[in-house]
């Protein structure tokens, strides 16, 4: 005899008391994610900045920082937090809801890839994000220093440092050397 699984709500999830570990929630299972490491969040702060910044000059829209659940698909619940996000004013033209998961699909999200992450996964949350309707997944390999841009008509760029990641259709004129995501510049004394 077996016994059904109880499946998570998003807000199940954002009602759990916090026990010092994050989670995301796949179709109603929760999922404990561990806590990047400083070179993944160090990428995902250099990358996100300047995406953040592009759009922020250009009154394009808002980012959203990691940990941020969006819930992406119902019954059963999804809420996943993308490295970093972009929501166009296109998508969101009023301020967000002060508590509670974004409800807003992303126009663009970006994932960088931890060496313990397996790429069948990293496949299955880029594929769910363009099913959820974001426009262009951006995936970030530190220990290659590739990009690779997933667009939501299932085109894939492969960018490598001597590229220059384009941010079209989401962020049109934005461009980011690959070099420049991954760079290690030391204070100069």
């Amino acid at each position: 005899m077996t016994t059904a699984k109880k499946l998570f709500t998003a807000d199940d999830l954002l009602a759990m008391p916090d026990d010092g570990k994050r989670y995301e929630l796949i179709r109603g299972e929760l999922i404990e994610t561990p806590p990047a490491s400083h070179e993944h969040g160090r990428v995902a702060e250099r990358f996100g900045r300047r995406i953040g910044n592009f759009a922020e000059e250009h009154d394009l829209g808002h980012g959203i920082a990691a940990e941020t659940g969006v819930h992406i698909e119902r019954s059963p619940d999804t809420v996943r937090a993308p490295d970093y996000g972009f929501i166009s004013y296109e998508r969101k033209a009023e301020p967000p809801p002060r508590r509670g998961y974004a409800e807003v699909i992303p126009d663009l999200v970006l994932e960088v890839v931890s060496p313990d992450d397996r790429q069948t996964e990293i496949d299955a949350k880029t594929q769910m994000w363009l099913a959820a309707g974001v426009r262009l997944a951006l995936v970030a390999y530190p220990e290659s220093q590739e990009v690779y841009a997933h667009h939501d008509d299932g085109t894939v760029q492969r960018y490598g440092v001597g590229d220059t990641v384009a941010g079209d259709p989401v962020l049109p004129g934005f461009a980011c050397p690959v070099s420049d995501i991954f760079a290690f510049r030391p204070r100069q004394r």
